[in-house]
């Protein structure tokens, strides 16, 4: 009678400390999941910015750095010195000087066999991407892959051009889509789809990140998707 009497009062003691470190755990992860973004954007962003300090810094003349003249150091600077930079190269590149100069140094750039492949494929990534005018990867949208029935998240590139929409002419419309790689989006496949086999989405470029990302953990919920799949739903399967 003693032992059972025992054993419910080591049963009664052991509830309260399970419930107790369950609490704790939850705090934990709690914690966690709040400072663990927060922690992890700071320190990257700190990060870029020592590294552009340590480009920039050094080709700075000492009469003009002020860390000369005080005594502690001043980060950032040397990203504020290198967005005055670029902004001063933008201006001088939009007047009548600027271009010839530019024309200038290119025709010398395309005189050399390696160096002339490099530049033209950055240049012309670089206008891509950062061109205002630009719709690149404006929309991300669902195919078929890689086989019917297996859909994937792409991002909507532009209408096929070039020599690929002369060979495709005969066939149907097709735009360039770019097929994400999971966990790392920057990484993935060019795939040239007929455009009625691309189902557009209504979540934005970054959401459909986010989903590639996280392996599809993080997941937009918003009403007008669920809106958009009730009145435009999937394409059924045709049986085989």
């Amino acid at each position: 009678m003693k032992r059972d009497q025992s054993g419910d009062e080591q049963g009664a003691h052991s509830v309260p400390k399970s419930r107790f470190a369950t609490r704790l755990r939850n705090y934990f992860l709690t914690g966690l999941v709040i400072t663990g973004p927060i922690g992890i954007t700071l320190w990257l962003t700190w990060t870029f910015i020592q590294w552009v300090d340590g480009w920039v810094k050094p080709i700075v003349p000492r009469a003009y750095n002020p860390e000369t003249y005080l005594p502690f150091p001043v980060p950032g600077l040397g990203l504020i010195l290198a967005i005055l930079i670029l902004t001063i190269v933008g201006f001088l590149a939009a007047n009548f000087l600027g271009r010839s100069l530019l024309s200038v140094g290119e025709s010398l750039v395309n005189r050399m066999p390696l160096v002339r492949n490099l530049y033209s494929g950055l240049k012309q990534i670089f206008e891509t991407v950062l061109d205002e005018r630009s719709n690149s990867f404006s929309k991300a949208a669902l195919v078929e892959y890689p086989r019917k029935g297996l859909w994937a998240i792409v991002f909507i590139s532009t209408e096929t051009k070039g020599e690929v929409a002369r060979r495709l002419k005969d066939k149907a419309e097709t735009v360039s889509v770019f097929l994400p790689t999971t966990p790392n989006p920057t990484s993935g496949f060019l795939l040239f789809v007929p455009r009625e086999d691309v189902i557009e989405l209504s979540m934005g470029v970054e959401d459909a990140a986010k989903l590639v990302i996280s392996a599809g953990l993080v997941n937009p919920n918003y009403p007008e998707i669920l809106a958009d799949y009730v009145e435009d739903p999937l394409p059924e399967q045709s049986a085989t």
